[in-house]
């Protein structure tokens, strides 16, 4: 089956403290930037996949079901009988959320260039990748590069969020690895934190222009419930955000990117899948975590037909 779009990275299952700081009460849910893009598409109705590593284990297995309930193709998922699933856990201190990791040789943070699968890469439509992705590993920066690659000898296209987090390299090191992946990519997805973080620039106008003048045909800079901006061949636009009782931003960035992926291959226009995915990543922000309330399409036309569809400004 040739897939609309594969996004490639790491997915982790979530263990999230509940009932306070003393309780021993753990709710599991699922985490990974690029996973929660999947199902975002998939929930619009694309017809996405995911590419990565997992241990032969029972969090393996649970991603599986995972992705299979939410009808994410599987057939660029492999698995590894020496290297676990990355986990993660969520505690609560006075402080706030506090997040513990293990990811260390994890199966995903094993993959190579050899664990793609050529034949659903070359096919895909349009690869999703993201800083993390990059952050990962080594091997898994190799692995994305040579995906990228594969896709644009292909003839298909490449789609890159910066999703930039400190915590997994330097600076300096993810700044020149996410500049050569936009390099390449045909779209670029980043907020305005990272892009500001990674740019030295605070004017969003100015950051578009630095990731058009890099080469990158089409940037969307997301700015949370500012809404969005976007530089295209056709110019620079400015798509209104929606105002919503925000309870939890989790993942909103993610379900942009899937959204706005899955309109583009439904035949949208960016502006209109810019507005699209930023009614999408709004209603993500009025439930808890970052899977469960990804909406599906039903619920953004019905958002639209309550509040309307806000017009793109020419810039």
């Amino acid at each position: 089956m040739q897939l609309d779009i594969l996004c490639l990275g790491e997915a982790m299952v979530e263990f999230n403290q509940t009932g306070g700081r003393d309780s021993d009460q753990y709710l599991r849910g699922f985490g990974g930037d690029t996973s929660n893009c999947a199902i975002a598409a998939a929930r619009q109705g694309a017809k996405a996949g995911y590419c990565t590593l997992l241990g032969r284990d029972p969090f393996g297995d649970l991603l599986l079901d995972l992705w299979r309930s939410e009808n994410v193709d599987t057939s660029a998922v492999g698995r590894r009988e020496d290297s676990p699933t990355a986990v993660y856990f969520v505690t609560h201190t006075d402080k706030g959320h506090a997040f513990t990791y293990y990811r260390q040789d994890s199966a995903a943070s094993r993959m190579t260039p050899a664990d793609l699968p050529l034949g659903i890469v070359k096919k895909t439509t349009i690869l999703h990748a993201s800083g993390i992705s990059l952050a990962v590993s080594a091997g898994m920066r190799e692995t994305v590069m040579k995906a990228i690659e594969i896709v644009r000898q292909a003839g298909n296209r490449v789609c890159f969020d910066t999703n930039l987090r400190l915590k997994l390299w330097p600076l300096e090191t993810a700044r020149e690895a996410i500049d050569a992946a936009l390099r390449l990519s045909d779209i670029a997805l980043p907020s305005l934190e990272d892009a500001t973080a990674l740019t030295g620039l605070d004017d969003p106008l100015r950051i578009l222009d630095h990731y058009r003048t890099m080469g990158v045909p089409l940037v969307v800079l997301k700015c949370g419930a500012e809404g969005a901006l976007l530089a295209d061949a056709s110019g620079r636009w400015r798509i209104p955000g929606h105002r919503v009782r925000s309870v939890d931003a989790t993942g909103a960035g993610d379900c942009f990117d899937g959204a706005f992926l899955a309109e583009l291959v439904r035949g949208a226009a960016p502006q209109e899948a810019a507005a699209y995915a930023n009614a999408a990543a709004a209603l993500t922000t009025t439930g808890y975590g970052a899977v469960a309330p990804i909406p599906q399409r039903p619920a953004v036309e019905a958002f639209f037909d309550s509040v309307g569809r806000p017009q793109p400004e020419r810039l």
